[in-house]
């Protein structure tokens, strides 16, 4: 690995899917593949070991679990390149912070060329998947807001920037249980799978502006 390399950190539930991509990064000139972890694993002591430039974070078939995790780290890892099994998903991956888009089948040098452009800083996604982020903004036939209580529209608030329960109770000054409370209950009126879809879906509906 020559000194100048972009250092990165290949993460991924599936074990196949994380070697094969650790594996196609790893051929790519300019790029070292410094570790692959599991994104339920320890991130933050992941971070200390490997020092990575950028994540390529690999959201698989189902990605709300790793997108509810991505969105609890936001501001404590490198940026990420987020791949996306569709353009359903492209909404919530940029609020849980991901500074690339891209399809999980993209090649590795599409994908090598965009993991640079994110370590820069730059924002980049891929044509296929933002079509979902231009889409008109649904419209309900009554408003929602009447059924949203004004804590519930605080939580929400900080849900948009991305804070996790223990901060959403540290600045509300309430306990986590309660914020965990607040969550469910928002969920469950958005019909929301995640907090990351129900920030859309809320975004979608007017309730929120990011």
């Amino acid at each position: 690995m020559a000194s100048d390399d972009l250092r990165v950190l290949v993460v991924a539930d599936d074990a196949l899917a994380r070697a094969g991509l650790a594996t196609v990064l790893s051929s790519q000139p300019g790029l070292a593949v410094v570790g692959q972890v599991a994104s339920d694993t320890d991130l933050p002591a992941q971070l200390e070991v490997y020092r990575p430039d950028v994540l390529v974070w690999d959201a698989g078939w189902n990605p709300a679990p790793s997108l509810d995790r991505m969105s609890d780290m936001r501001d404590t890892v490198p940026p990420i390149l987020a791949l996306l099994p569709g353009e359903a998903y492209a909404g919530e991956a940029l609020i849980a912070g991901a500074h690339g888009l891209f399809s999980r089948d993209t090649g590795a040098p599409t994908l090598a060329a965009a993991a640079a452009a994110v370590a820069r800083g730059a924002l980049v996604i891929d044509p296929t998947l933002a079509g979902a982020l231009l889409a008109p903004r649904e419209r309900p036939s009554t408003s929602p807001a009447v059924s949203l209580t004004p804590r519930e529209l605080e939580v929400l608030g900080l849900l948009v920037e991305g804070a996790p329960n223990k901060t959403i109770a540290q600045k509300l000054g309430i306990s986590e249980n309660t914020v965990k409370f607040h969550v469910n209950a928002i969920l469950g009126k958005l019909g929301a799978q995640s907090r990351t879809e129900a920030v859309i879906r809320a975004t979608r509906l007017g309730l929120i502006h990011i």
